[in-house]
């Protein structure tokens, strides 16, 4: 409240008494002039406008370069070289495009989207979670199995964007240089060339919804998620620098690209072509054609210029994920264990038929994980109210602990 009775009464910033100022306001140790006031409100606006004029808060001399962002990968990934190259260098440049808007310069350098083909258990959701961790900007992973086409049950195609703007903190400027990943991708392909009556509204219509995400454009989106409805506050966020990374399995596509490299392998040079391909890894002769021969259509494989590819995962690689990276399976349960007071430890036989017994389910390094909660169940659940120091897995236990398992699933069954 303003002051104008005590002729004692001074700013406590500048010193000027009352007769001096327009208004003096008193606090509760303290007055500040609105001379003063204006001042500090002109600092702090300045400020804030600053830090958003500097996107990342770091200069293109200490970004990481992309053979870093792969090192740092190497560390938590094994294997799958190709897709680690692409998706550093597609991140890197991610980083110069926002550098390069504040730089104002003439030449605009388009964003790089990426789509990663594998198959479940090769690591695409892995790499995307890995990269997260290095990120200086809001990364978000969402599913693209529950978006359906607007007005039907589901989820809007603009909640991938809500998700991004929680991660930011519902900081548009900062939403609007993040990254989004789409897993599952590949589950809203086309389900049938042939036209229908019904519409294929977590299909086509998912993938039609998606051009306007991934081109770049202004798009409307509930704070909160959920539908959207015509009194509902709405952010506005600009796609244009939003980099999409997205990742699939593509169940299947090996047949298809083995059918096109067939069609071509003919004339005198047939023999000799058919025996250089790799029949083992047909994923690393993808091309855009075979996208859109298994259901995407043209226009949003346009809109996803980088493709690469994740490896199958040999018996080699298998063993070790399981033992090698920082976050390995074996390091999670021997942590877990650790906060017990017990170390565990297994013998080379035990690491050898968990890989037996993942290759034999065909779940990738992602059935690594089921195979060793099994055999550990019971450990975990007897050990933290027993004595024991030490636990150590031989193959013998391994094996009766995941026979108890299958049994018990056959009784359950």
């Amino acid at each position: 409240m303003a002051k104008k009775s005590n002729s004692s009464n001074h700013c406590s910033f500048c010193g000027r008494s009352e007769q001096e100022v327009n208004l003096l306001i008193s606090g509760m140790t303290g007055y500040i002039c609105d001379m003063c006031a204006e001042q500090a409100h002109a600092i702090v606006d300045e400020t804030f406008k600053g830090n958003k004029k500097n996107d990342l808060g770091i200069k293109l001399e200490s970004l990481p370069k992309p053979a870093q962002i792969k090192e740092f990968l190497d560390q938590y990934v094994i294997r799958q070289e190709n897709a680690k190259r692409f998706l550093s260098v597609a991140v890197y440049n991610h980083y110069k495009r926002i550098l390069q808007k504040n730089l104002k310069d003439e030449v605009e350098i388009e964003k790089s989207n990426i789509i990663m083909v594998g198959a479940t258990g090769t690591g695409k959701t892995l790499l995307a979670r890995t990269i997260a961790k290095l990120l200086h900007v809001p990364f978000t992973i969402v599913d693209a199995t529950v978006l359906t086409e607007a007005g039907y049950v589901g989820e809007d195609i603009e909640s991938i964007l809500t998700r991004l703007l929680q991660v930011a903190d519902y900081d548009v400027n900062a939403a609007e240089r993040g990254i989004v990943f789409i897993d599952e991708i590949d589950k809203i392909a086309r389900k049938s060339d042939n036209p229908s009556i019904t519409r294929d509204v977590s299909g086509e219509g998912v993938q039609q919804g998606l051009l306007k995400l991934l081109e770049g454009s202004v798009v409307n989106v509930p704070p909160q998620g959920g539908r959207k409805h015509p009194e509902q506050r709405m952010i506005a966020v600009n796609t244009k620098n939003i980099l999409f990374i997205c990742g699939g399995a593509f169940d299947g596509i090996d047949k298809k690209i083995a059918q096109r490299l067939n069609t071509r392998v003919v004339g005198y040079a047939a023999s000799s072509q058919k025996a250089n391909i790799d029949r083992d890894n047909m994923l690393q002769y993808i091309t855009p054609l075979d996208l859109k021969s298994f259901g995407l259509i043209p226009e949003i494989i346009g809109r996803l210029p980088i493709l690469t590819y994740l490896e199958p995962l040999d018996r080699e690689a298998l063993l070790r994920i399981l033992i090698e990276p920082k976050n390995s399976i074996i390091k999670q349960y021997q942590k877990l264990f650790e906060m017990d007071g017990v170390a565990l430890s297994f013998e080379q036989e035990a690491y050898e038929y968990i890989v037996d017994k993942a290759i034999e389910f065909k779940l990738g390094a992602r059935g690594l994980r089921s195979i060793v909660e099994a055999i550990m169940i019971d450990a975990m659940f007897s050990i933290p109210s027993e004595e024991k120091k030490k636990l150590h897995v031989t193959r013998k236990y391994a094996v009766q602990q995941l026979e108890k398992s299958d049994h018990h699933h056959l009784r359950v069954a």
